[in-house]
């Protein structure tokens, strides 16, 4: 069980977040992380003795698999992911994954990853660049262009610059991903890393030609027999008084020899192997040691192999290769990965020894030590797999120590180990004190800390977060009245500028809360007068709101925002509303104060839209702000009025609303083209348009103003009132006929966009010049719209020269030009490309089209279509047409789709979004259903393409069309074949129930009762995975990696909503109901709830018991499914659930249960019936957000009782090691005892010097050693203490110990020796 299953372990990205943006990878430190390679490099200095070792021959079968190894052993991960595990397969192909790499080594794939992630980190280098080259352009065009010309020019040289580094580095990036997915060669497949190992080996003269056999073998993989190679490799081992690098060479040798040849490692004789692997640990080269540990942890094979290596004595080798000096860095990082490899086997963590977890928390502990956040991530992964040998090792202390100092890079990782463990009753007895969790949250309640610690400061928010955004997080931070969360409150009052900017970011953060447009104007003390300008609002955000709009609100449930208002909820009850409202009153620094008013306005108009009315109503009147109205009026008090407060609180919610409102009628615009422009151009200035009916004089002093009729260096136009202009007078006939005969103003401004002008085509690709291709989208609409527009636009030179640009694309038109205009270097820096946005202003007019076939335009995009080597031109051109009116346009749309490459594909699959989706006006529904059904047969058609990343977006856009019955009653005639797709097309099959066409449709396929039958057998379980898979990617801060450069939102999973249910699909028709009453399938999973709501301890039946939740309450979430809750009375158990159940995450999936059956009406009364309480809109409509009578009912929870484990009793009760008969040897174990103690441990290193001094031979006594390793295991001691204890001995002790050279009286002595208890 994976803490993932926690729902969710950490924050939610919040755009233009500065918290969010200065966080860095959980394990990015250069100098711990970097330095754990696979690989060691030859030593640079020869080793002052080798060991020999004995002729031996090797046996084991011959002609092993040549199949991968996978990951190395031991490898470092920082996700606390296995990376070994296997995938799971379902009851349908998944196809998502055909394009993986079956062949390649996770090695490869983690340098794929890694060169993908540099790529990604240059891309958004490079556009902060170019957004602050646009916006500092944009602010010189405002200065007269005589003083800033130089300047100007310099901007853009670096803008385009930065636009060609962009589009180099995302086809790096592409390039990459692609080759990622493309099977790799055998010499491709070995680790880039152990090349390191590659030496140039002194080989002894008797041995030469011997040796160059074996490397003769080992360069052909193909044929080599691994037996005959592992035999002659270690019988070249066996030559003694060689250099380091030759032992070093061979080892690696070995290591690829396991990777070619996995199946070799259960075949060997550790007889003979593990006698090679003590000989090289006891070498005293460090380059000579690390090889041994790597050599030994490729070859470890299961549990068995574990067992058989510890008797070769690793432990002890181990803790002596840890407690070295930090100058011994290769030795140190390869014994911390031959521990790591206990954790990569099935149960390998019970072979791990108390003595050595011991050694890695003294590691831990050891604040200057370079593996200290490599020994930290190794005790997390122990923690999860056995938290028990954790505690009894003292690993919890130095993990709180890490999640409270903020300095451990990784502390999302730490937090989801704790959250792990709180979870459930079993795991949380291990926790000591229970309130691990509340370490992150002291750097903000103590001032003197949080005073200078930014840094720190930035780790523990992103903790508090990941605490915050889980289940076992809310209920840990319950405790004591949510003491915990009002301490962080609390907090705001310190007098420290930068935690309180941090605090306020948390809180925008954990409440999901998406800063508006005009935030930063907002914080820099501007007016908002005029901040709910569309034009802010960018337009991904404004696709994003106008499909959640569009979409009907049944098939569109966010757990997220259900979340994000129990969170609300707990905030509101730890007076967070009384906080932020002193804090307004108190704050000195103005940005603070407006930065707090506006997380005070968007608190309130969330607590008015998601919390009940009981809750929400007492907020908005700010009672703590009310008491005294006129205070501050007599200028007394250093803060402004409170009056004023109020009044800009109010500001901050009216303007709110108004940027609400703008997005509203932006997206109503965006489905009407024909009005697109010039509704989103009106709306833009806050200002009237000008009259169209507009008298002569006033139209010729505006015609002289905009400068276009007395100079023709555009640069000086007035390019703003131009745009007014067009849109206004010259929509009146009368006013166009003027512009045409009387002024040059028409006649310039259509010249302005003539190529061979070389104005509008050399202008500079940059954000400010878009206005021209604006303003030119608008001219050929206004002359569109009449007779004398058509004509002059037909007559002019401005078609004309842009076919004969067209043209050069073709080699079989005969023209030619050494620099075409439509070349690739200037569609990409000049405004060439704007030239496709015009032509596609015209194939939205029937006479437009007229016009592009006159002067052979559309034969020119049919040649632009077949260039093999023009994606750039091909994407421009699809992207730009309008495709509504049945022309040649949707030919080559046809084409696209099905002849071109796969991204054109793709791209191509994209355009027909808008068309599938468009909404269905009351006035006109005949042509946009005609549009609308050319673009669902094209997608239909897209199910079948070869390739399935397309036929995954037709999907999606079909999923959507879907939600207008209209399309989706059509879909179902187009009766779509999706059993090729797998789980793909599954979702697609499910819409299909929502109707009574469709339920016939599938039924006479026989689909219904197979999928209910694959459902109540175990799809279910599946569900509960998916559910909370999505649920945690949409609460993590690390945002998931677009699978392809060309990857749309569409594409990308909806994190945090309920994925399609069959129970749910299947309850929105009366057929459907009848069938789930005749199955008796809800009464089975009702019954299993009543049965099994208190169980805890049974991994598989709580799972279970989660698949029966989510199909209950995707039932009830359906007005026809609701009367089901009512007949089995299962509400009462799912409150139960949610009130009682000692496992967290249950709680929380009873919770989510709960607000989905609040969505229907007869749903909703039997909570209120049960006490709960439900928020409502304005119509009395339920949110699906419930919450409990009382906080306190919902999140009281029986402590843990913290029972002592059998090996800390065990421990405790063993008597002290130590020969009686000898007071000297008692007296050195008594004083390697009191150097755990701070006081004592001068006194004792100087006894323990002189006493080495006086009997030397004491400390070459393997009895000796033995028990102060005892010691070692059962007491905790710093690093330094045991690095000074272990260099007393003589180094041949360990020689005695591993080789078994010990006389008889030290093997009577350790015979009487007692081993330490590993804890299991």
């Amino acid at each position: 069980m994976a803490p993932s299953s926690t729902l969710g372990a950490s924050a939610t990205p919040t755009p233009g977040n500065p918290f969010r943006q200065e966080r860095t990878g959980s394990m990015r430190d250069t100098d711990d992380i970097q330095h754990l390679k696979d690989g060691l490099a030859p030593p640079s200095r020869t080793a002052k003795e080798a060991r020999s070792l004995s002729n031996a021959s090797m046996f084991g079968p011959r002609g092993a698999s040549l199949a991968n190894t996978g990951l190395g052993p031991g490898s470092f991960s920082s996700n606390l992911k296995n990376m070994n595990a296997p995938r799971h397969t379902g009851s349908r192909p998944d196809l998502s994954t055909v394009t993986s790499r079956e062949d390649v080594t996770p090695d490869e794939i983690g340098a794929s990853e890694r060169r993908q992630a540099d790529f990604r980190e240059r891309i958004n280098k490079e556009l902060k660049i170019k957004t602050g080259s646009e916006n500092l352009l944009d602010a010189l065009l405002q200065k007269p262009s005589k003083q800033s010309k130089d300047q100007r020019f310099r901007v853009e040289s670096e803008l385009s610059s930065s636009n060609r580094k962009i589009a180099e580095l995302r086809l790096q990036l592409e390039e990459e991903i692609e080759h990622s997915k493309r099977p790799s060669t055998p010499s491709q497949n070995q680790n880039r890393l152990s090349s390191l190992f590659r030496g140039s080996p002194l080989r002894s003269p008797s041995r030469v030609g011997h040796l160059s056999d074996v490397e003769h073998i080992e360069t052909n993989p193909e044929t080599e027999s691994p037996t005959f190679v592992l035999a002659e490799t270690l019988q070249a081992l066996e030559v003694e008084g060689m250099q380091p690098d030759y032992y070093v060479s061979r080892a690696n040798g070995l290591v690829e020899l396991f990777k070619r040849h996995p199946t070799l490692k259960y075949d060997l004789a550790w007889s003979i192997f593990g006698l090679r692997v003590q000989t090289m640990l006891l070498s005293e080269s460090r380059e000579v040691v690390a090889a041994g540990y790597r050599v030994t942890r490729h070859a470890i094979a299961d549990r068995k192999s574990l067992q058989t290596v510890r008797r070769l004595h690793t432990d002890s080798l181990v803790m002596l290769s840890l407690v070295k000096e930090s100058k011994a860095t290769m030795e140190r990082e390869q014994a911390l990965k031959f521990i790591r490899v206990f954790l990569d086997v099935k149960d390998g963590v019970k072979e791990l020894s108390n003595a050595v977890v011991r050694t890695v928390v003294s590691v831990a502990e050891h604040p200057e030590d370079r593996l200290r956040n490599m020994a930290i991530l190794t005790l997390t992964e122990i923690l999860i797999k056995d938290g028990a040998l954790v505690k009894d090792a003292g690993g919890l202390a130095p993990l709180t120590d890490a999640l409270s100092d903020g300095t451990y890079p990784g502390s999302e990782s730490l937090v989801s180990a704790f959250l792990y463990l709180t979870d459930t009753p079993q795991l949380r007895n291990i926790l000591s004190s229970g309130r691990e969790l509340e370490a992150p949250f002291s750097a903000f309640t103590d001032p003197l800390v949080a005073h200078g610690h930014e840094e720190k400061l930035k780790v523990n928010a992103r903790s508090i977060a990941s605490i915050l955004n889980s289940w076992p997080g809310l209920f840990t931070l319950a405790a004591r009245g949510f003491a915990t969360l009002r301490s962080l409150i609390l907090s705001l009052s310190h007098p420290e500028p930068f935690a309180r900017d941090l605090v306020l970011d948390l809180l925008f953060d954990v409440l999901h809360i998406k800063p508006p447009s005009w935030t930063s104007s907002f914080l820099a003390g501007r007016r908002l007068t005029t901040y709910g300008r569309v034009t802010n609002i960018k337009p991904d955000q404004m696709e994003q709101q106008w499909q959640v709009e569009s979409e009907d609100d049944a098939n569109r449930v966010n757990l997220i925002d259900q979340y994000t208002a129990l969170i609300l909820a707990i905030l509101v009850h730890c007076q967070l509303i009384k906080a932020l409202s002193e804090l307004i009153e108190e704050a000195v620094d103005p940005s603070l104060r407006r930065k707090t008013t506006l997380l005070l306005g968007e608190v309130l108009k969330l607590a008015n839209y998601s919390l009940p009315n009981a809750v929400s109503s007492n907020l908005q009147v700010l009672p703590s702000l009310m008491k005294n109205p006129f205070q501050g009026i007599d200028d007394s008090s250093p803060g402004p009025p409170i009056s004023s407060i109020i009044y800009q609180v109010d500001s901050v919610n009216r303007t709110l609303y108004r940027t609400s409102a703008a997005m509203t009628l932006a997206m109503n615009n965006k489905t009407k083209p024909e009005n697109n422009n010039n509704s989103q151009m009106t709306a833009e200035s806050g200002k009237p348009r000008l009259s169209i009916d507009m008298d002569e004089i006033h139209f010729r002093s505006l015609l002289v103003e905009t400068q276009v009729v007395s100079t023709v260096n555009y640069l000086k136009w007035k390019w703003d009132l131009i745009l007014d202009i067009i849109e206004g007078p010259l929509l009146n006939p009368k006013r166009l006929d003027e512009a045409i005969k009387a002024t040059k103003f028409l006649k310039r401004l259509v010249g302005f966009y003539r190529p061979f002008k070389y104005r509008f085509s050399n202008a500079r690709n940059t954000k400010p010049n878009h206005r021209y291709v604006r303003v030119g989208c608008a001219l050929f609409r206004c002359l569109l719209q009449t007779n004398e527009g058509v004509q002059y636009l037909t007559e002019s030179k401005l078609l004309r020269q842009l076919a004969e640009c067209l043209a050069q694309l073709d080699k079989m038109s005969g023209l030619t030009s050494t620099s075409p205009l439509f070349a690739a270097d200037r569609v990409s820096e000049t405004m060439t490309r704007g030239y496709f946005t015009l032509l596609g202003t015209l194939s939205s007019d029937a006479q437009g089209l007229v016009m592009l076939a006159r002067w052979r335009i559309l034969n020119m995009f049919y040649r632009i279509i077949d260039l093999q080597d023009r994606a750039d031109l091909i994407q421009l051109l699809l992207g730009n047409m309008d495709f509504s009116i049945d022309s040649h346009l949707r030919v080559m749309l046809s084409k696209a789709l099905t002849s071109s490459p796969k991204a054109i594909r793709i791209f191509s699959t994209r355009i027909l979004r808008k068309y599938a989706t468009k909404e269905i006006p009351t006035n006109n529904q005949g042509t946009a259903s005609d549009v609308a059904f050319w673009a669902i047969r094209l997608l239909v058609t897209q199910l079948y393409d070869p390739e399935v990343e397309v036929s995954e977006v037709a999907v999606h856009i079909l999923q959507e069309a879907c939600n207008r019955k209209p399309y989706l009653e059509y879909v179902v005639k187009c009766r779509p074949a999706l059993d090729h797709l797998g789980e793909i097309g599954a979702p697609l099959l499910l819409r299909f129930l929502s109707t009574s066409l469709g339920y016939k449709y599938l039924d006479g396929l026989d689909y219904i009762t197979q999928e209910m039958d694959d459902w109540f057998l175990g799809r279910n379980e599946k569900y509960v995975t998916m559910v909370e898979a999505s649920l945690s990617r949409a609460l993590s801060h690390e945002s998931e990696r677009p699978r392809s450069i060309v990857e749309e939102p569409l594409l990308r999973e909806q994190h945090g909503t309920v994925p399609p249910h069959f129970y749910r699909e299947l309850t929105r028709t009366m057929e459907g109901c009848r069938l789930l009453k005749d199955s008796g399938h809800f009464e089975e999973f009702a019954s299993t709830i009543q049965r099994f709501w208190s169980e805890h301890e049974d991994t598989e039946t709580m799972l279970k018991l989660k698949g029966c939740l989510w199909a209950v309450g995707n039932v009830g979430s359906m007005e026809l499914g609701a009367p089901f809750l009512e007949e089995s009375n299962v509400v009462r158990y799912i409150i139960m659930i949610a009130e009682r159940s000692e496992v967290m995450s249950m709680r929380g999936t009873a919770f989510f249960v709960l607000g989905l059956i609040s969505r229907s009406l007869h749903g909703m009364e039997i909570l209120v019936e049960h006490g709960w309480d439900a928020a409502t809109d304005q119509n009395g409509q339920s949110l699906g957000y419930c919450l409990p009578p009382s906080l306190d009912i919902l999140f009281s929870i029986r402590p843990a009782i913290v029972v002592p484990t059998l090996a800390q009793v065990t421990l405790k009760s063993m008597p002290p090691a130590g020969d009686e008969n000898d007071p000297t040897e008692a007296r050195v174990v008594n004083l390697v005892i009191d150097l755990g103690n701070t006081v004592l441990t001068k006194r004792a290193i100087g006894e323990l010097h002189s006493i080495r001094n006086q009997k030397p031979g004491l400390f070459k006594s393997v009895a000796v050693f033995r028990r102060v390793m005892f010691i070692f295991a059962c007491h905790r001691f710093r690093l330094p203490v045991m690095r000074f204890v272990i260099d007393m001995f003589d180094k041949n002790v360990m020689r005695q110990i591993v080789l078994e050279e010990e006389s008889d009286d030290e093997d009577e002595s350790r015979s009487t020796t007692a081993k330490p208890v590993t804890s299991t």
